[in-house]
This record gives C-alpha cells, structure tokens and sequence, in this order.
C-alpha cells in the first residue's frame, strides 16, 4: 500500500512539473513543453507577416494553435485534479484512522529541548550538514561539537569506500583494535582482504624481475594476516581460503572462491564499518527517528489508538500499565531482546536468565534448568525422556 502511495505522489509530481520528467508517462503533455510549443507559433507567426504572406491567414492559423494550447494546458489540470483527488483517496485507505487525540507531549521548554536535540543529531548523523546547521541557528540549540567533528569523519570514510578507497577506514579500525576486538568484530579483516584481493585481481608491477607476479599480495598477507590471526582465531578459515585464492589468481572467476571477487563482499565493509563506528561513540547503528517513524508509520500507532479507544470505553486507564495490551509486529532488525519464553516458566529470558539447551537439545530458562536440577547435576528433560548430566549450553537468539 505505502508503493501505490508513493506512485502516486510520483505521479503529482511529474503533473506539477512545467517540463517532462523521463521515466513517467503522462497522457497530455507538460504545460512548459506547451507554452514553448505556442512562443515557437508566435515567432513563426511575426516572421510570416514580415516576409510578406497574407496577415488573416497567418492569424487565423496562429489562432487555431493557441485553441490547441489552451486545450492541452486544461487537460493537463485535469489530469493533475485527478491525480490529486487519487492520492487522498489513497491516504484515506491506508490511514482510515483519525490522528491521536491526546494531549501535546512536548509542551515543556524541556521536552521541546530534547525534541529539536533529537531531529538535529538526525541530520547530523545522515550527513545533512547544511540542514543541521540551519535547523540549529533556527532553534538555538548549539550542536555538540565533537559528535559533529566525529560524523563529519565518519561520512568522509564512507564515501572514501563507496571510491573502494580502504585506507581511511583500515586507518580508523588500526586506532580501534582493542575495542574492535573486545566487541568480537572482524572488520579489521574484512577490510585487509578487501586490499588483499584488489592486489591479485591488479597487482601492481614487481620491483624485480625475479620477484614472482603476486610479490605484493604475498607481502602484504604476511605483514598483517598474522598479526590478526593472533587476535581472531574465527577468521584462520578465511584466511586459509585467502591463500588458496593466489594458485587460482589468473582464473579467480572460475575458482572456487570466486565469491572472493564479488562486488558484494566490499559493498558490505561500508554498512559494517557505520556499525563500529556509531558503537564507538555510543550509538546504535540505526537511527531513532526514522525507527520510530517506520515503526509508527507501518500501523503501529493505529493500533495503540484503536486499543486506547477500547481501553477508554472499559472505562480503564492506558497509563496505568506497564505494558502493552496487543502485540506490535516488528521486523528484525527492531527487535532489540531476546523474544524466547520458557515453555516450563512461561517466562521471557532475560540477560540473568538466559535460554540454555539441555543434552537432548530442548531449550528452557536457566531458572527452569536450576529447579529441575537434581543431586549429581542431574536434569531430567521436561519434554522427552532424556536426562542430562553435563553442563547445558547457553543459546544466543
């Protein structure tokens, strides 16, 4: 639905547009290709006269032209009248609720304060520095320098890899190891093969004539890839895999690791470097404004105000929960706990409680595993027949 919405908006715009706009078919032409159409008649019209020809008959051709104008420029309206008269039907669909009827929730200096914080820090971290900067002279609100000098940097090393130019990035992530490695992140890596692979793909001439063909891809894996390896022991695989890649270097794209070369495998060092870099100065990956507008926008709030309404007429009181009464479906990526409920608790897990598998390969809390726990570590599965006497192992979600 929210496609056929955006159709349609595209749709206006291409009406609203004095020229055409390519890629959107529309049935009568634009009004400014008109209009240029009808300048072009009246110059060929006074050029007519002056050559001598008969003035009537000129006029009388010209009039007939400037009919066939207007007529274009009304259907035009029309048609544009019609697209608008769609859109709203098409608004009216998809949002067939009225808008909340509560109270304003930023009516305090505070909270109007924390609002305007919130929709600048938005433009800041999407790049839109020019934006930002207007949005704070208009408000009053000093931006804070070092967020702003530190997404400066960071969308300065994004377009650097967008150029598949590593080294801003590889830079960062040598200043960051330890705390790359203390979050389990391989990004140091990903980027050292990203290099590792542009030189066996485009090596570049050898200094001798006896060094072999791929001298600087060689050189270059024993500078780094042990050192690395120390650190992230999940990646020797890969690396492996890495050094396997140089006998087939002439035939990548026929080889089994022809995965290796594939615009894929950079196009993900960006969104994963954005991912580290936001996580270093303690923010989320993803941005709080457009999660709650994708989240309240996808039917969400409809349903709060539905409920509320409900609520209203059971003469109950919304605010008096902790939680909400209905569910809210939410993609993955914003889904930031652990949704498993323990079917002996019927529990949610939590960080102290935690799911954990038993030997049989049942998973419940760990408060359920203590409880059923029996003398000699002995745990008697609540599902099957089978009785575990080692050490259950955590699952993560």
């Amino acid at each position: 639905m929210t496609d056929t919405l955006m159709k349609e908006l595209d749709k206006i715009e291409s009406l609203s547009s004095v020229s055409t706009i390519p890629g959107i078919k529309n049935k009568s032409a634009a009004i400014g290709t008109t209009l240029d159409e009808l300048q072009a008649e009246l110059h060929k019209a006074r050029t007519a006269v002056e050559s001598g020809e008969d003035p009537q008959k000129v006029f009388a051709d010209l009039n007939k032209r400037i009919e066939n104008s207007k007529k274009q420029v009304d259907e035009r309206q029309k048609e544009h009248n019609n697209a608008l008269a769609r859109f709203g039907k098409a608004v009216d669909k998809k949002f067939p609720n009225p808008l909340p009827t509560s109270q304003p929730k930023f009516s305090t200096p505070e909270d109007v304060d924390a609002l305007e914080r919130v929709v600048g820090m938005h433009f800041i971290r999407t790049g839109s520095f020019d934006i930002a900067q207007t949005f704070y002279n208009e408000c009053g609100v000093p931006p804070d320098p070092r967020l702003w000098h530190a997404f400066e940097e960071m969308h300065r090393i994004r377009a650097c890899l967008r150029e598949r130019d590593i080294g801003p990035a590889l830079g960062w992530a040598t200043v960051n190891r330890e705390f790359l490695r203390g979050r389990h992140s391989t990004l140091e890596f990903d980027l050292h093969r990203s290099h590792f692979m542009d030189l066996i793909l485009n090596p570049p001439p050898v200094a001798s004539p006896s060094d072999p063909p791929l001298a600087a891809a060689i050189d270059y894996s024993r500078r780094h890839f042990s050192t690395l390896a120390a650190s992230y022991p999940q990646i020797i695989p890969q690396m492996k895999r890495l050094a396997g890649a140089l006998a087939w270097a002439n035939r990548l794209s026929s080889s089994p690791y022809s995965d290796l070369i594939q615009d894929s495998v950079h196009e993900k060092l960006e969104p994963a470097f954005v991912k580290e870099y936001c996580a270093r100065l303690g923010f989320s990956r993803q941005l709080p404004l457009r999660v709650a507008g994708d989240i309240g926008g996808s039917g969400a709030l409809a349903k709060i105000e539905k409920s509320k309404k409900v609520m209203k007429d059971k003469i109950a009181e919304w605010e008096a929960k902790d939680e909400l009464l209905i569910e809210i479906p939410l993609p993955p990526e914003n889904r930031y706990h652990s949704i498993f409920a323990c079917p002996v608790s019927k529990e949610q897990s939590t960080d102290k409680n935690p799911p954990n598998m038993l030997t049989c390969g049942h998973v419940i809390a760990k408060e359920s595993v203590n409880r059923l726990t029996k003398g000699g570590g002995r745990v008697k599965c609540p599902y099957c027949p089978v009785e575990s006497t080692g050490p259950t192992l955590q699952v993560h979600f």
